[in-house]
């Protein structure tokens, strides 16, 4: 990997000097940001898991522009580093995951981690190709998870179209992952132990006038799953200070190459028809949001099918050579039911939610907002095999913010958020939890 970012940046360093490099270097922005991160888990079920864990870390960016010419080429540099403050899993235990931190063999966190990436890119007309192990994809079929102290990446290419106005073409193959509390490389997997050979994707973002986006995006994880996705997006602009905002969403999985014959490639999240881990899985939710001034009220229902969960990029289940897990778990999924401790995507899940926020900058205090959530589902298919039963769950998440406007230290921003969710599943399957977490963020521009 070392070798491979080295033959990178002097490939990009060649190129640059050979054509005229005005763009590269006039072009290029720099910044270094911190996140300071209490984290506080309490499961509340008999022996469960009691997690108060600080953290700090620092990133650098470096984003360069393209030198000029017809064919521009740049290059991105990103940096990472983090420290465990304090805390942990108490009692320390090697087999559940850390959520924040890489562990020692006993399950203590480790003192710190770091890792460094960049990006190659190469831009024609309105065309962009990025290669690299720094990516981080914010996609419908694919959103780089970035909850905890320092973001997941990505290894591959990711390129990007606008030559036809008002469309978005976007096309990629990832190979490896990093996640949010990992120093390990390790193939991209859908919660079975082994990785696969390539996440391969492709689609489109038309926004057919200023107020309707319609989406379409196909991806493939190889040996794990094929998806479909279909988004629509419209606003209806009522008033300038009133709109009402329409957010459709469906996704489409079906099994692919082991998965459903190779138990490392099978998916686990909860029920599965034949008990064998192959995805089948059509989910679906529609939102409506109605905007006036400060406030904003998202009502929508969401419903999971009941042959198996919501298929998800999800590493969390992979482990190396020794059957030791690589602690790559973590993931995000593009849905208004991903809140801070569940994903209400369970097999036969049928989920109604409702999501408040309030700009307090209406009230004559600019940077100060608050939301609460608000999700019941209902429906589940039992855990385990058991096809009879059916489950209940529901979390409540409450959120205030606030960022600096003004002075020397004007960006820095605070996030205060408390969640509780409570299940009717087996403790074997999920285990009640009330969670707190507080972050501090500051971003510096060198230049």
């Amino acid at each position: 990997m070392k070798k491979s970012l080295l033959a990178l940046a002097v490939t990009t360093g060649v190129l640059a000097q050979e054509s005229n490099a005005a763009g590269f270097i006039d072009d290029s922005k720099a910044s270094i940001s911190s996140r300071t991160f209490y984290y506080e888990n309490d499961q509340r079920n008999a022996n469960g898991i009691d997690q108060r864990q600080t953290v700090t870390g620092l990133r650098f960016d470096f984003l360069s522009g393209f030198t000029q010419g017809t064919v521009g080429v740049g290059l991105d540099v990103q940096g990472l580093v983090g420290v465990n403050v304090g805390g942990g899993i108490s009692p320390h235990n090697t087999a559940t995951n850390n959520t924040i931190s890489p562990t020692e063999g006993d399950g203590s966190p480790v003192s710190d981690w770091s890792r460094l990436g960049a990006n190659g890119k190469i831009k024609v007309s309105k065309s962009e190709l990025k290669a690299g192990n720094a990516l981080a994809p914010n996609l419908p079929i694919l959103v780089s998870n970035d909850s905890r102290l320092l973001p997941a990446s990505y290894q591959g290419a990711i390129f990007t179209s606008r030559e036809i106005d008002n469309l978005t073409f976007t096309a990629g193959n990832l190979s490896r992952e990093i996640g949010r509390a990992s120093s390990n490389w390790a193939g991209i997997a859908a919660g079975g132990r082994k990785g696969s050979d390539g996440f391969r994707f492709g689609g489109a973002d038309w926004m057919i006038n200023e107020d309707l986006t319609l989406q379409y995006y196909y991806a493939k994880l190889e040996d794990y799953y094929r998806q479909n996705f279909l988004g629509l997006v419209h606003v209806y602009q009522m008033t300038p200070a009133q709109s009402l905002k329409t957010d459709l969403r469906y996704f489409n999985s079906q099994s692919d190459g082991k998965n459903g014959t190779d138990s490392n490639y099978a998916f686990r999240n909860g029920y599965n028809d034949g008990n064998t881990g192959e995805i089948n899985n059509n989910t679906w939710s529609a939102a409506f949001t109605y905007t006036l001034l400060g406030h904003a009220l998202t009502l929508g229902h969401q419903r999971v099918s009941d042959s198996g969960g919501m298929a998800i990029v999800n590493n969390g289940g992979v482990v190396d050579g020794r059957g030791h897990s690589e602690g790559e778990g973590g993931a995000s999924i593009y849905l208004y039911t991903d809140i801070m401790i569940n994903s209400f995507t369970r097999a036969g899940e049928n989920s109604t939610f409702g999501i408040y926020t309030f700009d307090f900058a209406m009230l004559g205090v600019p940077g100060l907002k608050s939301s609460f959530t608000y999700i019941k589902g209902s429906d589940i298919r039992g855990a385990g095999g058991v096809t009879t039963d059916r489950y209940g769950e529901w979390e409540r998440d409450l959120r205030l913010d606030y960022t600096l406007q003004s002075g020397s230290l004007k960006g820095l921003s605070f996030s205060l958020r408390r969640a509780n969710f409570r299940s009717e599943l087996p403790t074997s399957a999920v285990q009640d939890q009330d969670q707190t977490r507080f972050y501090i963020n500051y971003t510096y521009a060198l230049w």
